[in-house]
């Protein structure tokens, strides 16, 4: 899925122009920084400050590291922390750089047949779901999301099966649409959950795990194995977002009041 954006007006600021009357960079990213709509909010500030437009290949992470192997975009901005850094390792992306973060929750019904409401201890909390058989909704596509539940999965020393467990090999938005319509609990990104309408029955039952801690980086695909890959434009879309503008950018958006993400760029260089 690509989402492009189109912002007015160049505006001069501390970063290089770098811009002509095509510049754009492909940016190969997780659903969730798409579907919260944090792209729609930062991408024409970014614009604004460079002339540079940001295409989006909206994917789960490790479909989107895929995508920068083969050299089909500039930038992968994703999060799944041990994937990024095996990615830079291998030679694909260089120099990876936090972003930001939140922290995902276990969202479920709101009679709670596995009786998990208001816990802390996500291992915790899918245990009692397989004991119960309660249904759960995998999203199943190799997402970051999808890579945290398989990592909680395996430290509860449980490899999920069965029919109470369903594998949807979809998105953050529509594996949602699924847990609301069987009704069955689900692991989310939390930046989603708050910018989902069609909750239904749904509503927020285990969070604030130290487990759950969700982390964002941004790597330049390496142009020396790919050499249209435009790096000077990628590294100016690195450099906006870990710098003061960037990060003040990630922090203004919310829904409803609420901070969806939480730049963190300076703590963590």
């Amino acid at each position: 899925m690509r989402y492009i954006l189109v912002a007015g007006a160049l505006a001069l600021c501390s970063l290089p122009r770098l811009a002509s009357a095509e510049a754009f960079i492909t940016v190969a990213s997780t659903t969730s920084t798409e579907q919260s709509g944090l792209f729609g909010h930062i991408l024409p500030i970014f614009k604004d400050r460079t002339g540079i437009e940001v295409r989006v290949i909206a994917q789960g992470t490790g479909q989107a590291l895929d995508t920068g192997r083969r050299g089909d975009a500039d930038v992968v901005f994703v999060h799944a922390k041990a994937a990024e850094e095996e990615f830079v390792k291998e030679g694909s992306g260089i120099g990876r750089r936090e972003v930001m973060y939140n922290d995902f929750v276990i969202v479920g019904p709101g009679d709670d047949p596995a009786g998990i409401k208001g816990g802390k201890d996500a291992v915790a909390a899918l245990k009692k779901i397989s004991a119960s058989n309660a249904a759960f909704a995998s999203r199943g596509d190799d997402s970051g999301t999808h890579k945290a539940e398989l990592a909680l999965w395996k430290q509860a020393g449980i490899n999920p099966s069965g029919d109470w467990y369903r594998e949807l090999g979809a998105g953050m938005g529509p594996t949602l649409n699924t847990s609301a319509q069987m009704p069955a609990y689900t692991l989310t990104d939390r930046a989603t959950w708050l910018s989902f309408d069609n909750k239904g029955p749904l509503e927020v039952v285990v969070e604030g795990d130290a487990k759950l801690f969700n982390q964002y980086g941004v790597i330049l695909v390496n142009p020396g194995k790919h050499s249209h890959v435009k790096a000077e434009q990628g590294r100016a879309f690195i450099d906006w977002l870990i710098s003061k503008d960037g990060q003040n950018a990630i922090a203004e958006y919310k829904i409803n009041g609420q901070q969806l993400f939480f730049p963190n760029a300076a703590e963590t260089q």
